[in-house]
């Protein structure tokens, strides 16, 4: 599989998408400068405002508007007490870092347990667990790894990412060196700052991804950025040299996103329908609590049985969904309502499918067996915003419901107001100014309107008023 980083870097704004044989699979966004700064990672001196035991929870003041919600499973304690009033106390200072950011109406997500993220290693100082990816399978290497942790015999625990297999024991001594550091001087800033101040800030977005995601199997990292390409270069250079010639700059005259065809891939993501390739397609409806899809056979009418249609549309259902909900970071919980299967194994099949299109997935993902009704449920990490909360807010013309009030409602309301307004008189002159398609619609019956208000309207065409604006003038 090809796989490629492409990164777009603006003053105010930067997006990076992760292309699989072409296709974006990934999309991320930061726009700092504009209060949309990445804060998951992200480490502060919280105060208590409130300690809540009928919710086991505690809000901390982090410097932000909005409360960051603490639960009591991420409080940090030597003791064995798990009542949440004699662990926290209103107005004490505590270390936090943001494990989810806020969502709709929801605080970010905080906790005690810091973890301190290298390219092979993560540090967790108040942790004493010791652990190796399970992605790394051969039980050589895990028994390599773990043995080069325990002679380092760190202060706090460690997990090996899966970045580390075959890494010497070298670079693992220079990392943990650097991560015991790091960690050294955000203790000594946490006892300098007064409470709500920012302690740590993560990486920047293109040096996360270089961290993160830049590995053997990623052919390039284009930037198009020079300033930001030098800066990421250098500090692959010193993260992991062999790598650092595939971060290449981009210096063509097309946009970067259109070259790769990003910018197309993106216009479709706020689209409620997604055809599949047979005729078939998905609809996807989020809500603030869960996402709801439905898989339809549309045009496809399949070339043997009714059973072999359904099955084949609903594989192909599968692996969109996978993809939809990794592009555009749908997480929480998800409901699939598949096309209703007779065969058990057809049903397996499915669900098979959905298993192994996810496998790519850097989300933590659980699905359950589908239901009599051909639902299946299943929850996908969500650490920030999907991509269309972020990139679009309520529509101000329908409230976020997706709906007017058809031409008719228009019409008949139109119609109430002004046998309210004139009660009947006959005398004077009536004007209404509308928008173009409910005024063409109130035109073809105007005449209608007319004898029933016993009065002659004149209508008026005003393109900049709203669907369902208008304006009623009476001169007597």
């Amino acid at each position: 599989m090809k796989k490629e980083i492409i990164a777009n870097v603006m003053p105010e704004e930067t997006r990076v998408a992760v292309l699989e044989d072409g296709h974006q699979v990934e999309f991320l966004l930061a726009r700092p400068a504009l209060g949309m700064a990445k804060l998951v990672g992200n480490i502060y001196k919280g105060r208590i405002e409130n300690v809540l035991p009928g919710i086991s929870s505690a809000f901390i003041n982090v410097g932000y508007d909005k409360n960051a919600y603490l639960y009591v499973t991420d409080i940090v304690s030597n003791e064995k007490e798990r009542h949440i009033e004699k662990m926290l106390q209103r107005g004490d200072s505590i270390m936090v870092q943001v494990a989810k950011e806020a969502i709709g109406t929801k605080g970010m997500k905080v906790t005690m347990d810091i973890s301190l993220p290298g390219r092979f290693l993560i540090y967790m100082p108040k942790s004493e667990h010791v652990g190796v990816s399970k992605n790394i399978e051969s039980a050589q290497e895990r028994d390599r790894l773990k043995k080069i942790i325990d002679d380092l015999n760190p202060t706090g625990g460690v997990i090996v990412r899966t970045e580390a297999e075959g890494a010497d024991e070298r670079e693992l001594r220079r990392e943990m060196r650097y991560l015991v550091r790091l960690w050294e001087g955000i203790q000594k800033k946490f006892d300098a700052v007064s409470p709500g101040s920012l302690i740590h800030r993560e990486l920047g977005l293109t040096f996360q991804v270089a961290r993160d995601l830049l590995t053997e199997d990623v052919q390039v990292f284009m930037i198009d950025n020079p300033e930001e390409y030098k800066d990421v270069k250098g500090f692959v250079e010193m993260l992991a040299p062999e790598l650092a010639g595939r971060v290449q700059h981009y210096s063509g005259k097309i946009p970067i996103f259109q070259a790769y065809g990003i910018e197309q891939a993106l216009s479709k993501v706020r689209q409620q329908r997604i055809d599949l390739p047979s005729g078939g397609y998905i609809i996807i409806q989020e809500a603030e609590s869960l996402c709801a899809i439905d898989v339809n056979t549309g045009k496809f009418i399949g070339h043997k049985s009714q059973e072999e249609t359904v099955t084949a549309t609903n594989l192909e259902a599968a692996a969109e969904v996978a993809q939809q909900l990794r592009l555009r970071n749908i997480g929480g919980i998800i409901v699939i309502d598949f096309i209703d299967m007779r065969r058990r194994r057809n049903q397996y099949k499915v669900v098979d499918a959905l298993h192994q299109a996810t496998k790519r997935d850097r989300a933590k993902i659980k699905i359950l067996p589908i239901t009599r009704l051909g639902l299946v449920e299943m929850t996908r990490e969500r650490k920030r915003e999907s991509m269309l909360s972020l990139i679009t807010e309520t529509c101000q013309e329908c409230n976020g419901s997706g709906h007017v009030l058809s031409k008719e409602s228009l019409y008949l309301r139109l119609q109430k107001q002004i046998i309210d307004l004139t009660r009947g008189r006959a005398d004077g002159r009536l004007q209404i100014t509308l928008p173009p398609q409910v005024g063409d619609f109130v035109r073809e019956r105007k005449d209608r309107l007319e004898k029933m208000i016993r009065r002659s309207v004149a209508l008026r065409i005003d393109a900049t008023l709203s669907w369902e604006d208008y304006r009623i003038e009476i001169n007597s």
